[in-house]
């Protein structure tokens, strides 16, 4: 069975995940935030005892994983092993773990095999760095959402801002640049657009404008 597939690629702070969502909710697909999977492992390799050398232990522990995404208009919720996981991925020493859990392509290769098995129907919606270049590469429609440094450095510090979380813009546009230039050349599956994605700039659109542009794309491949 053929399951259509949507990939949102793009760099931090482009809008992927709330766009992701809405055209997930108006698809009524399944949806992946592959930018947790890493997250995911990391945490759970800690809570389990499994050090971040034993490459055997961390692939069986990838491969044991139940994930689900359930999500509504306003909110995507993490769900491991039947516990939502909540607020507990967003500390540094869990992406601290990520990065450490992402060195290796035996594990990395796991986690990729998590992600496709969230393609069930009737089909998916996912947003990441590497989606429709690595992951899906057979993508029936395949976006890369891009804003410019200064617009995503601007929205992060907002969101920040209403959590409750005092940071200096400065700090934010320094990290996002510096990320910018980690995720772009580096040597396992760089950010770039996936062969035949749709280029869309966000920086002076509104989210709404943006996921009727997406929708339009999903019609005209008669995925809607």
């Amino acid at each position: 069975m053929n399951i259509p597939v949507v990939t949102i690629d793009g760099p931090s702070g482009a809008g992927k995940g709330t766009v992701a969502r809405n055209i997930a909710f108006e698809l009524d697909f399944h949806l992946l935030d592959s930018g947790a999977i890493y997250r995911i492992l990391g945490l759970a390799a800690m809570e389990q005892g499994i050090a971040f050398d034993d490459i055997d232990g961390l692939v069986a522990l990838a491969n044991s994983l139940e994930l689900s995404f359930p999500y509504d208009q306003e909110h995507t919720a993490i769900i491991l092993d039947g516990v939502p996981l909540g607020q507990k991925l967003r500390n540094q020493t869990v992406a601290d773990a990520a990065s450490q859990v992402a060195i290796n392509p035996s594990v990395r290769k796991a986690l990729m095999d998590l992600q496709r098995c969230q393609a069930r129907a009737p089909g998916l919606v996912g947003d990441g760095r590497d989606l429709g270049t690595i992951v899906f590469p057979d993508a029936d429609l395949k976006i890369f959402l891009n804003a410019s440094v200064e617009v995503r450095a601007e929205r992060r510090y907002l969101e920040l801002n209403e959590s409750g979380q005092i940071v200096e813009r400065s700090v934010i546009l320094r990290d996002l640049e510096i990320r910018d230039i980690r995720d772009r050349t580096r040597e396992v599956a760089p950010l770039v657009p996936a062969d035949g994605a749709h280029v869309i700039d966000s920086s002076e659109k509104t989210v709404a404008e943006v996921v009727t542009e997406v929708r339009e794309l999903c019609e005209a491949k008669c995925l809607t």
